[in-house]
């Protein structure tokens, strides 16, 4: 048995699958003691939420990239799969460590889960400690006047810049001392963590770089030249004009200290865009401020009042939106840029949302069930509460008779068309003024382009104007019940 200053040090991987501006990480490093990296795959713990398919694409690229850049610093990575509090405390044993270490948490299960690693490692004799990394403010610490949680953004938003104290982002450790033990773990592949029959990822492939490096890459594109013009540009779903950082954060393969520095340093970004860019990151942490302190925000309303609503039971139209098919072109182009790369513009995402809502009138649990699965950055916090914000059920939410009518928003941020033709091609011959509403064309029209409706594309399976009045009643039943 070693000396106390001589135990290993066990450092826990978990959101935080990056080498800089890891706390955690450095101050493993800062121990001199042997380090033991580890990753632990948990989905049977009580409250973890399986992580659905195209998150465990990226998560197995990720590790890949994560195991390749803590090589370059002399570390092996050890992956295991189980409970993590029973794997934890067996790979304690294992090496004899006298000390953990992690990156906080702060979905509800993970709390229970690093709540529960500490009391038992301090029964132990085991020290343990915890950083920050993954969110610019501390849920816990972050307070209204009251002493409550903040439930509106825009004070928020004030209170987080005026309290929250902005660190510099650290430096990956220059040198660490490996343990030498052999230390048996898991393959990747074995996890089975990639599609394989049939293999859907083509489309994620080619457009996602998962891991640190593509992290970096992003922001640095987004400085470059991506985000000029941003608060006029993010709207418009066929440009490049959003950062694509959503899924690097998801993973935490960057921080939002790292990228706030990036933000203040030197770029052709005006001010407006910046400060527009700056309030994304804040919504972010707003939807992070509302899952801590609502741990049921993915099944439970924010606004119980919600609890009355005469949701539809429709599993047939509920799978014409999630494959694209509901006759209405801007929501299918949608949902097929999601199954295609599994992301979606964030424009594009309220359109979507709203018309399974509002204009199907089936509950949004089953709309952030599917972008659970679905999207590559699907997150506990903002997949659950934006998906309420859209509902008017969530926090600070936009009001349920906010509808959006799917040709209007396809004719004002999609105006040429582009993103509609890329994802929709069987309508890319139609001209302009008809393709948000191609069942408005012409006989002559829709055969110039080969168009059938019915056929070659859906007819509409919902007509707008009766959709909008049917959830508008249903809106006025909940609030005369209450």
């Amino acid at each position: 048995m070693p000396s106390d200053d001589e135990r290993p040090v066990l450092l826990l991987f978990r959101h935080d699958l990056r080498v800089g501006d890891n706390l955690a990480l450095c101050a493993a490093a800062a121990t001199g003691r042997p380090v033991v990296a580890a990753f632990i795959l948990d989905e049977q713990s009580e409250g973890a939420r399986p992580i659905g398919g195209a998150r465990r694409w990226w998560l197995h690229h990720s590790l890949t990239a994560l195991r390749e850049a803590l090589e370059r610093l002399g570390l092996n990575l050890v992956l295991r799969m189980g409970p993590i509090v029973e794997t934890a405390t067996a790979l304690v044993e294992e090496v004899h460590a006298g000390t953990v270490l992690w990156n906080r948490r702060y979905d509800p299960a993970g709390i229970a889960i690093d709540t529960r690693l500490k009391a038992i490692f301090k029964e132990r004799g085991i020290e343990t400690d915890s950083f920050s990394g993954h969110l610019l403010h501390e849920p816990r610490r972050l307070k209204t006047a009251s002493g409550g949680p903040y439930r509106v953004f825009t004070p928020f938003w004030r209170s987080m810049v005026d309290t929250i104290q902005l660190r510099p982002p650290a430096d990956p450790p220059e040198t660490i001392t490996p343990y030498e033990g052999h230390l048996p773990g898991d393959s990747l592949e074995d996890w089975g963590l990639l599609p394989k029959k049939p293999d859907w990822s083509k489309g994620l492939g080619e457009n996602w770089k998962p891991g640190e490096a593509g992290a970096c890459e992003r922001l640095a594109d987004f400085m470059d030249g991506t985000g000029e013009n941003y608060k006029s540009r993010r709207d418009f779903m066929a440009e490049t004009g959003t950062s694509g950082l959503s899924p690097h954060l998801a993973h935490g393969e960057i921080t939002p200290f790292q990228i706030w520095q990036a933000l203040e340093g030197e770029s052709d970004i005006g001010g407006e865009d910046l400060q527009t860019f700056r309030k994304e990151i804040g919504w972010r942490e707003f939807c992070w401020h509302l899952l801590y302190h609502n741990p049921q925000l993915a099944t439970e309303n924010y606004n119980r009042d919600f609890d009355a609503f005469p949701w539809s039971e429709n599993p047939e139209a509920l799978e014409k939106w999630q494959r694209g098919e509901t006759g209405y072109p801007v929501v299918d182009a949608a949902m097929r840029q999601l199954w295609q790369i599994g992301w979606m513009h964030n424009r594009a995402r309220m359109v979507v949302a709203s018309f399974l809502v509002k204009h199907l009138g089936i509950h949004w649990r089953e709309g952030e069930e599917w972008f659970w699965d679905t999207l590559v950055d699907a997150d506990p916090a903002s997949n659950p509460a934006n998906w309420q914000w859209v509902a008017g059920s969530g926090a600070d939410a936009a009001p349920f008779f906010r509808i959006f009518n799917p040709v209007l928003q396809g004719e004002k941020f999609d105006p040429k068309g582009n993103y509609v033709r890329r994802y929709v091609p069987e309508l890319a011959a139609l001209p302009d003024k008809h393709l948000h509403q191609p069942w408005k064309a012409s006989e002559n029209a829709l055969e110039k382009a080969d168009v059938e409706l019915g056929q070659t594309y859906p007819r509409p399976m919902v007509d707008h104007k009766t959709a909008r009045e049917r959830a508008l009643d249903a809106y006025k039943s909940l609030k005369n019940a209450g």
